[in-house]
């Protein structure tokens, strides 16, 4: 194998090692942004519930009051 050809090789290598580094590093991004999403979305469902919660409670005392 030449030299020009090894050095091409070479540089395809590291070019492939630097690639796999980046996708790495974003791999792992895209993991903590999910993680924080889900996190997000389970407070929100959780909002969700309390408030229809109270809205019940509200529709249940407005059904009372016109009952009376």
């Amino acid at each position: 194998m030449s030299e020009d050809k090894f050095q091409s090789l070479t540089d395809k290598v590291d070019d492939l090692i630097d690639i796999c580094a980046d996708m790495k590093r974003d791999n792992q991004l895209l993991k903590a942004t999910e993680i924080s999403w889900q996190s997000e979305r389970k407070q929100l469902i959780e909002n969700n519930k309390e408030a229809k919660s109270k809205l019940e409670s509200i529709l249940v005392r407005l059904r009372a009051m016109d009952q009376s």
